[in-house]
């Protein structure tokens, strides 16, 4: 033991030496924010299995998640309210500057997903564009989102099954309600989706598509449990699958249809107007009108109709334009003879695109893009392309989906814009380089603005002659009419949603104004009807870039080079349009900072 008069000695010593101890670490704003988005992203993940499996994380390939449910939103909305009053807490003035950029997205993103939840749009949960339906589908069916590697995958898919299944049980009661209060969709989209969902359902289990990944199951599976899992996915399909989807097309075709309604805009619904200026805020990141949307619309059209007035008279045409676009629709020299010609085509694009690029850009992706045709079930509906992200970590490529449901729908004049649009330097370029950018959190990489996703790759088509393409005065009408495309979405989309206006007329405007096929048409103004506001974003998103770019090249002189602007551009992934104007500014002034420092 030791001696009594030792102990306040031993006592004061340790009170000196922790003293002298460093004191416990107080977390930064810099750490709060970065624990703030990874629990952020950890919720978004679990809380959305099937975008956690088209980003590639295996986690979750055994869960669907229930949209359907009034639950999941009311969850939903507290967890979005507690992750706002979490970022608020944080001193934005204590971050570096870096990071305040990140910061102001993420508390704007709440705000705008609580606003969103004023509006029952829960009660009208499918539609001929997008559902748990479609997107269960295209996993379903092997080469998507879910992989068949594994018995395990296989396993997770039965699962997934069930879940589908109760979604299926949610969407019928939400329609129901959504019917009671009167919040229905229209008429004209939900006829097709009857069809779409008949076509999924069929007698056999081997006739359907969820009968691919079996007949494709790996050699590596040992035969006792293939066996086992052909029989397993026989009886799901058969007894829980097919008829979840047939109970959902019955239930529409007799049920919801008497009562959906004629009108086609958001505007004619309970709250209507103000849930369409929601989605002129949420899809533009801007406070433009209607109004104003319409008339720029309208401006574009003519501004356009001149520059496709110009190739009339390049190639020799000498009547008016309406007679040139019908020439054009009738002749079978600008149409592909068969799906495999379209494809081929677009991969010969493909690489005179890649030879291109470093004229206009530094740094490249490392995940590539695949080319594939739109699965049948959902062509008729389909739009002329699309792009699915590759996954996250890479071990999926991007795929760039051609439609080829109707070939008179896709002329080989607009190849080379729709191809950079969709793949490289659009969605492809832009998307997969943000998701590959270590430097940003993964809440950045994976933001999802359309005003700028959209802009961008509508941006992107405008590059084609610096690219080397469209040296086809033919190929720039191409561009030229999928410009007008876009510029009339503005009118149509304003015009259904805010001034009352009948698919019939939107159909008619259409057809006067281009030289779309009549299914085109049709799928593009019933696009509009299921995606309200939606349409908007891609002139609106490429008309600021643009502005921008001229902006840039203005203040800086010779000392611009297009290739630091883009690097700009896509330097902290997608951001609303008014912060992509403030790093701009940011940027410029920097390069000319180093002017005046005499900096070559």
């Amino acid at each position: 033991m030791l001696p009594r008069l030792a102990l306040p000695c031993i006592s004061l010593l340790v009170s000196a030496l922790l003293a002298l101890a460093p004191a416990a670490h107080a977390e930064t704003a810099a750490e709060a924010l970065t624990k703030l988005y990874d629990d952020y992203i950890e919720t978004r993940l679990a809380r959305f299995p099937t975008s956690a499996s088209f980003l590639g994380d295996q986690r979750y390939y055994d869960r669907l998640e229930n949209t359907a449910e009034a639950a999941f939103d009311e969850s939903r909305e507290r967890e979005q309210a507690a992750f706002l009053a979490r970022a608020r807490a944080i001193d934005r003035a204590a971050l570096p500057a870096a990071e305040q950029l990140g910061y102001d997205i993420f508390v704007r993103d709440r705000e705008e997903t609580l606003e969103r939840f004023a509006f029952p749009d829960r009660l009208m949960p499918i539609d001929q564009m997008s559902s748990m339906a479609s997107t269960f589908a295209l996993m379903g069916g092997g080469g998507s989102a879910h992989p068949f590697d594994t018995p395990a995958d296989y396993r997770a898919f039965l699962a997934r099954a069930d879940d589908f299944a109760r979604w299926v049980d949610s969407a019928i009661a939400a329609m129901r309600e959504g019917i009671a209060r009167g919040v229905v969709n229209p008429r004209a989209i939900m006829e097709k989706t009857v069809p779409q969902l008949r076509a999924i359902a069929k007698d056999k289990a081997e006739d359907t598509l969820f009968w691919q990944p079996v007949a494709a199951m790996p050699a590596s599976i040992p035969a006792e449990e293939r066996e086992a899992l052909t029989q397993a996915y026989r009886d799901k399909i058969s007894n829980t699958i097919v008829p979840a989807y047939r109970r959902l097309a019955d239930f529409i075709e007799r049920d919801y249809l008497p009562h959906a309604r004629d009108t086609v805009g958001l505007g004619a619904l309970p709250q209507g107007e103000a849930w369409y200026r929601h989605q002129i805020r949420r899809h533009t990141t801007t406070d433009m009108s209607a109004d104003e949307i319409h008339a720029l619309g309208l401006a574009e059209m003519a501004r356009i109709r001149g520059e496709m007035e110009k190739v009339m008279r390049a190639v020799g045409f000498t009547g008016s334009l309406e007679a040139f676009r019908a020439q054009v629709q009738n002749e079978p020299r600008y149409y592909a003879r068969d799906a495999e010609e379209l494809l081929g085509a677009f991969r010969d694009i493909k690489a005179r695109v890649e030879r291109g690029m470093p004229k206009l850009f530094r740094n490249r992706p490392r995940t590539d893009y695949e080319i594939r045709p739109v699965e049948e079930f959902r062509a008729a509906s389909a739009s002329g392309g699309s792009y699915q992200p590759a996954a996250l970590d890479g071990s999926r490529p991007g795929i760039f989906y051609v439609n080829t449901f109707n070939l008179r729908a896709q002329p080989l004049f607009s190849m080379e814009t729709l191809s950079l649009h969709e793949a490289t330097p659009g969605h492809h370029y832009q998307i997969t380089l943000a998701q590959e950018q270590a430097s940003l959190s993964r809440y950045q990489r994976l933001n999802s603005f359309k005003a700028y996703i959209e802009g961008w790759a509508l941006y992107c088509e405008t590059l084609g002659q610096e690219l080397g393409l469209y040296t086809d005065p033919m190929q720039w009408y191409g561009h030229l009419g999928d410009e007008m495309l876009r510029a009339m979405r503005l009118v149509v989309d304003t015009g259904m949603h805010a001034k009352g206006w009948s698919r019939e007329r939107a159909m008619e405007f259409m057809r006067a104004n281009s030289s779309m096929a009549d299914s085109d048409i049709e799928a593009e103004v019933e696009r509009y009807i299921a995606w309200p506001g939606q349409a908007l974003a891609y002139k609106i998103g490429q008309l600021k870039i643009t502005e921008l770019r001229a902006h840039a090249a203005e203040a800086l002189g010779a000392r611009f080079d297009v290739r630091d602007f883009h690097d700009e551009v896509l330097r902290d992934g997608a951001v609303p349009l008014d912060i992509l104007a403030q790093k701009v500014d940011r940027y410029i002034a920097a390069q000319q900072a180093l002017a005046s420092n005499g900096a070559p």
